[in-house]
């Protein structure tokens, strides 16, 4: 097995294509650090992770001083070995978002470089469980966004082939959501699913309060109602509700997805693979939730994700945002539905001239073994 005896970082800064907003925030940028590992015979991995604006210099920070000079003359085929020993090597700043945004990177890298090497994607490599995947957008459902307008978008996407719209919800009343979700669910009928996503803004009292509305609208899920960290109140609130509750973008490890789930406190996990800390632990909470009968559909990255949902029998979703398309070859689709990547490794072709363009100034470091 050839060990890893080179790495280079460096962050793009990608403005978002649309206004995001939600119920506690705008999405500024994304911050995508990069991380390109080369082996002892030659080959080459890459793996990203992202920030929405803030602390991309952190994680560059970590993988630079210590994450990186670590991983050095380590055996790269030794995915898990090298994803504890990383983890326990920093214990200290773990369980949390820098350590594992850092060490996604690397995972993902690790993966693409094993792809690579034996000729196989990475939906193939980790599972093989299908080919392809509906999706559902989000793109036309931030918070700003008018009733007349979301309905516009939900038409579009229809006509091209989705089946599914995600709403932002926390207004300052029920009435304001229910108004707009009302207006998506009459235009576009009771056979459009239709999700909503609340981004922890609520109380508990606040998010009760909107189960019947949501019930009596057929509302797909009910995302991170409350912050991420009440799992009693999300367990008393799933336990309150025909409506699935959604929780799993702001988790960083499988643990708490398992805690999650013991406690009743979830009918859909939603693992982002940076911030879970790569493809690694994302297999295991996917596996995890298959074994409770949960399904998973993960948070943005829809370039990666497509892959791994298409690994794994529970994943009926994927999340349509566009964010590479300026750095990268698109997202193949048939329609609503994206198609798993067939190149080996993440099967993501980068745009290697608009990558060296882009990149941030200072960002950029090489680590060598020796």
């Amino acid at each position: 097995m050839p060990r890893i005896t080179h790495a280079r970082a460096f962050m793009v800064d990608l403005k978002p294509k649309v206004v995001r907003t939600d119920a506690i925030q705008s999405f500024k940028s994304q911050e995508t650090i990069f991380v390109e590992l080369t082996d002892a015979e030659g080959a080459t991995g890459m793996g990203y992770s992202y920030t929405i604006g803030d602390g991309g210099p952190s994680v560059l920070a970590l993988l630079k001083h210590t994450l990186l000079p670590r991983l050095m003359g380590q055996e790269g085929e030794m995915i898990e070995a090298i994803w504890r020993d990383l983890l326990f090597c920093t214990h200290a700043t773990a369980v949390g978002p820098i350590m594992a945004l850092a060490q996604a990177a690397i995972d993902c890298a690790l993966w693409d470089l094993r792809g690579r090497r034996a000729g196989l994607p990475l939906h193939l490599l980790a599972g093989g469980a299908k080919d392809r995947v509906p999706m559902y957008t989000t793109e036309g459902g931030w918070l700003h966004i008018a009733p007349e307008a979301l309905v516009d978008d939900a038409l579009a996407a229809r006509e091209q082939g989705f089946t599914g719209s995600k709403v932002k919800i926390g207004k300052p009343t029920i009435a304001q959501d229910a108004a707009r979700l009302g207006a998506v669910r009459e235009a576009l009928g009771a056979d459009y699913e239709i999700m909503t996503d609340a981004n922890q803004s609520m109380t508990a009292a606040q998010a009760l309060r909107r189960v019947p509305m949501l019930e009596a609208l057929n509302i797909g899920w009910f995302e991170e109602p409350l912050p991420s960290d009440d799992i009693a109140g999300h367990a008393r609130l799933q336990a309150g509700s025909r409506v699935p509750v959604a929780v799993g973008e702001s988790l960083y490890s499988p643990g708490q997805f398992a805690d999650y789930i013991a406690q009743g406190a979830c009918g859909i996990v939603q693992a982002d693979v940076s911030r879970v800390g790569g493809i690694t632990p994302w297999l295991k909470v996917a596996h995890m939730a298959e074994a409770h009968n949960i399904a998973i559909c993960p948070h943005f990255l829809m370039e990666l994700h497509v892959s791994l949902v298409c690994a794994v029998p529970n994943a009926p979703w994927l999340e349509y945002i566009p964010q590479l398309d300026d750095i990268a070859a698109p997202m193949a689709r048939d329609g609503g539905h994206a198609l798993a990547p067939v190149a080996p490794g993440l099967g993501i072709a980068w745009d290697t001239e608009k990558l060296a363009a882009w990149t941030v100034e200072g960002s950029a470091f090489e680590t060598r073994e020796g």
